[in-house]
């Protein structure tokens, strides 16, 4: 009769359970295959081609000649160049800043008094009411606005026009001092719904018996809401300023859309102007530059908003 020592089962055991931990991580790095290989193919392989071509002289047609920094340098003495990113900032104001201190506001007011005083309907409704903007196509959306502000029949100047102030009735895209500030208006209204969703979503998980105290306490609204609602918000906060910051660096659609970078490149934005020389002027290795310079520009701004919400974790000991 053979018998088994109790040493030897576990040990048997133990090289069991490693068996099965070293297969299972096997098969979990096979569920990332399909993912790795899409980013390859729609990220790694364009950026790495995008970087190429940025060094070539190519009209879009034969084979690209090597020109070395000669499209950077040409960018560094770009009017329009300077003049898209300036326009940058103000999509920034138009898709960061405004967006982010309305929604928290809205959020805010939603949550904290039409979902306690009225049925929470009433605030899920609104709610997406204002995230509606987001899910409609940027084409349709483009066109919506295009009719509304149509200098000779669009809805606003008709309006405008029938109750006696012919004056206000203006080319509200057509016009080097009105045009920014009306796409900044359309960048708000598309925007504004996508902080009021996350904001709201990050109040939930707030603890009630904070509110309670505080106003037990003798604190009022607003004292509550700079107090305990900011802080504890201030992770959705990062997300929400900095997947933001980057779609107002790269927006695109609404400007092809509204005004298609005029008048007088007063609405261009460094997107625009790199599709402007990719396809229309044939100068791909140029717009190729603008985009690297571009996607240089995301890369850092992304990576400064991690780190600093990396910082402020740390410094609260989250």
């Amino acid at each position: 009769m053979v018998t088994t020592s109790a040493p030897s089962v576990r040990s048997r055991r133990a090289a069991g359970v490693r068996t099965t931990r070293r297969s299972g991580r096997g098969v979990y790095w096979a569920y990332l295959v399909p993912g790795a290989l899409l980013f390859l193919a729609v990220i790694v392989v364009p950026f790495f081609m995008n970087l190429y071509l940025s060094f070539t002289k190519w009209p879009g047609l034969g084979t690209p000649r090597w020109i070395g920094i000669d499209n950077y340098t040409r960018l560094l003495a770009d009017e329009t160049f300077w003049l898209s990113f300036r326009n940058s900032i103000s999509m920034i104001v138009a898709m960061v800043v405004v967006p982010t201190l309305l929604g928290m506001l809205l959020a805010a007011v939603l949550f904290d008094y039409l979902g306690k005083r009225f049925n929470g309907n009433v605030a899920s409704a609104l709610r997406a009411t204002y995230y509606l903007p987001q899910i409609l196509p940027v084409a349709v959306a483009g066109i919506l606005w295009g009719w509304i502000l149509n200098p000779q029949t669009g809805a606003l100047n008709v309006f405008l026009r029938q109750i006696g102030l012919d004056s206000l009735a203006l080319n509200w895209l057509g016009d080097t001092t009105t045009a920014m500030p009306t796409v900044m208006l359309v960048m708000i209204w598309v925007q504004v719904g996508y902080p009021v969703v996350i904001f709201m979503a990050a109040l939930q998980r707030v603890d009630p018996e904070l509110y309670e105290a505080a106003e037990l306490d003798g604190a009022g609204w607003f004292a509550r809401f700079k107090a305990i609602t900011l802080p504890q918000i201030k992770p959705e906060t990062f997300v929400v300023t900095l997947t933001c910051t980057i779609a107002a660096l790269k927006v695109f659609g609404p400007i092809y859309v509204l005004t298609k970078g005029g008048p007088e490149n007063t609405t261009n934005v460094p997107s625009y102007f790199s599709y402007q020389n990719f396809f229309p002027k044939s100068q791909v290795g140029y717009g190729a530059a603008i985009a690297t310079v571009l996607t240089i520009i995301v890369v850092v701004v992304s990576i400064v908003f991690i780190r600093a919400q990396s910082a402020s974790e740390r410094k609260e000991g989250i």
